[in-house]
């Protein structure tokens, strides 16, 4: 299989959907027989789509935390942690993607993470410079920066319109997680 040109691909806004968009490329990638990594930040192992995609031949996530809770419920000392452990675990996560030579890279919710101080976005920003040229990239979250937005091929944004939550109805099992 010939390998081509990588491109950085960025879904973003207040939509539902980013995380789908990104896992159905990963599906699409998966099927023509690229090896596909998969890290999501903000979210603990126990995704539907997880669960779902762990079966797929040619996708591997890799373990994040076995609890997580929103940045908002954290604690000043708890967002330091996290902030340390996102990092660590970026790097981790593309040594593993590029010296295990994948073609596509899922860094899920990477980009909510960098909006509430978990993560250093001009760590993002200087490895996606010099990232291999022919790895896939996927950033979610919602409101990039400038900087991390010059920096993709494809930006594409999900507006809500309406959501059920905006009448009280919780996220529900398989649908919103």
């Amino acid at each position: 299989m010939e390998r081509q040109t990588g491109c950085v691909h960025i879904y973003c806004g207040d939509g539902k959907g980013k995380t789908t968009c990104g896992m159905g490329l990963c599906v699409r990638a998966a099927g023509y027989g690229y090896r596909v990594l998969i890290y999501q930040f903000m979210k603990d192992n126990s995704t539907s789509e997880r669960k779902a995609m762990e079966k797929i031949p040619g996708i591997t996530f890799v373990p994040g935390l076995k609890q997580e809770k929103f940045s908002f419920q954290m604690t000043d000392q708890e967002k330091e942690d996290r902030k340390h452990f996102y990092e660590e675990k970026f790097r981790e996560v593309v040594k593993k993607a590029q010296e295990e030579n994948y073609d596509v890279l899922f860094l899920d919710e990477i980009i909510y993470t960098i909006r509430a101080g978990l993560f250093d976005e001009e760590l993002l920003i200087r490895w996606l410079r010099e990232k291999p040229e022919h790895l896939e990239v996927i950033l979610t979250g919602q409101d990039p920066g400038e900087e991390l937005t010059a920096c993709a091929d494809y930006v594409s944004e999900l507006k809500k319109i309406r959501h059920p939550f905006d009448r009280g109805l919780a996220a529900r099992d398989g649908i919103e997680k």
